[in-house]
């Protein structure tokens, strides 16, 4: 099959590439030259593990291509899927310019039957304005031409993209026309082989999904989040509660471990845009803005708790920091925790040192020389008067505690993301401040 990719991100490059791995003739459009170039040359913009083989691969093999030639693309494709980012406005609305653009020029190349789908995250109604701008591109043509627009919501997580994408929990695709559903459902075949998780249902329905699956699952973030400050209050441990109620297999146990907030490109973006859906419709979604709420404060919460020990005033302070990207296995920084930490230390005259395995391009544009980076994240623990904690990633699990207490002026831990236990930190001489623990500082 013949499938076009329009955007070529995070979720335009890992389906695009994932389509191709699958057999398909897959061409990848973006508007950006530069980026296309690099794409050509093997230079792929994002971190992703396992994407860059991938793409390699299916380039030698001739399956996937990368080109700014919107024109020749829609000519040569029947599925054309729109992956182009939708950025929140002000007021935390999604901005749809960029999947119009998309929707708009296929429509003034479109000559027969296409499927448009909207892969981009989309606030209900989208498909309805997708259709309506292809059908005014044609009619300046004076041309008249079936299509159909369809809503397939994308459910990747960052670090783990490439098996969401072929092996998926659920397929889901918005489309009231069986002839698109069955073409679809083609489309998808290689990904079904062990099991059938194609679930059609009406475009409204779809694009609705993938706000509720998101915000659902940043209201688990949330929740915890809560509950493990009430725990440092009145001295309960949040990893058993963890425990308890996770294996209620109503609850389940994913989701439910706290630390310093969600990120990324997706559980924020999302729920706002799912409140201002509401408000648009006159529906005061006061969870969503409770669950959004919470994670602003959470941000904040370790930093509170760096001052509480520390002082107001950390003028002199060096702090060592270990992971800066939102969640392991990514470079993405886009609404990270330890932006708020990092600005609130900066702020107050603190030196900062930081390592992360993937994100130190990302920093260096957000900071530039404001903080300090370390290629090796021992080197950062050099004379540092305390190590703080915001990316779990697997290097960090494991330290030579010893090791680290000779490099660090002052054996100090401020974990976000609970790697440690608090028990064994204070037999080996650390003080160590946790999330929702009893910390033996």
């Amino acid at each position: 099959m013949k499938v076009s990719v329009f955007g070529s991100g995070y979720v335009g490059l890992v389906a695009g590439a994932c389509f191709a791995e699958s057999g398909n003739e897959v061409i990848c459009v973006d508007i950006d030259q530069a980026r296309i170039d690099g794409l050509n040359k093997g230079v792929v913009p994002i971190y992703e593990p396992g994407l860059e083989e991938m793409i390699k691969r299916n380039m030698r093999q001739r399956r996937l291509q990368f080109s700014t030639d919107a024109i020749e693309a829609v000519k040569t494709s029947l599925y054309h899927f729109i992956a182009v980012g939708t950025p929140p406005g002000t007021d935390g609305s999604a901005d749809l310019q960029y999947v119009m653009d998309v929707a708009r020029s296929i429509g003034e190349s479109m000559e027969d039957y296409k499927i448009i789908v909207d892969k981009s995250t989309v606030p209900v109604g989208t498909a309805d304005k997708v259709r309506e701008t292809v059908t005014e591109a044609l009619k300046a043509r004076g041309m008249k031409v079936e299509f159909d627009v369809v809503s397939n919501p994308e459910f990747l997580k960052e670090g783990a993209a490439i098996n969401d994408f072929m092996n998926p929990d659920r397929v889901v695709v918005g489309t009231d026309n069986p002839r698109t559903a069955a073409l679809m459902k083609e489309l998808y075949a290689p990904f079904m082989r062990k099991e059938e998780r194609f679930l059609v249902m009406d475009v409204r329905s779809a694009e609705m999904t993938k706000y509720a699956a998101n915000s659902m699952l940043a209201a688990k973030i949330s929740f915890m989040n809560e509950i493990a400050k009430l725990c440092e209050q009145v001295g309960a441990n949040v990893d058993e509660v963890r425990k308890g109620i996770g294996s209620d297999s109503r609850i389940g146990p994913s989701f439910l471990f706290p630390g310093i907030g969600y990120g990324g490109s997706c559980f924020p973006k999302d729920v706002q845009a799912l409140i201002q859906t509401g408000v648009g419709n006159g529906c005061k979604m006061d969870l969503l803005q409770a669950i959004e709420s919470v994670n602003n404060q959470q941000k904040s919460h370790l930093l509170k708790m760096i001052r509480s020990v520390c002082g107001e005033d950390l003028a002199g302070y060096r702090f060592g920091i270990w992971g800066l990207s939102f969640k392991p296995q990514t470079d993405d920084m886009r609404e990270a925790p330890s932006r708020v930490i990092i600005n609130g230390l900066l702020a107050a005259g603190a030196r900062i040192v930081a390592n992360d395995p993937a994100a130190i391009n990302e920093a260096r544009a957000i900071w530039g020389d404001a903080i300090e980076y370390r290629e090796y994240y021992y080197d950062v623990l050099k004379d540092v008067d305390a190590l703080l904690i915001f990316t779990e990633w697997n290097e960090y699990r494991r330290p030579d505690f010893e090791r680290m207490k000779t490099l660090m002026k002052t054996p100090l831990i401020f974990d976000g993301r609970n790697l440690f236990q608090p028990g064994k930190m204070k037999d080996i001489g650390f003080k160590y401040y946790s999330i929702g623990r009893p910390n033996n500082g």
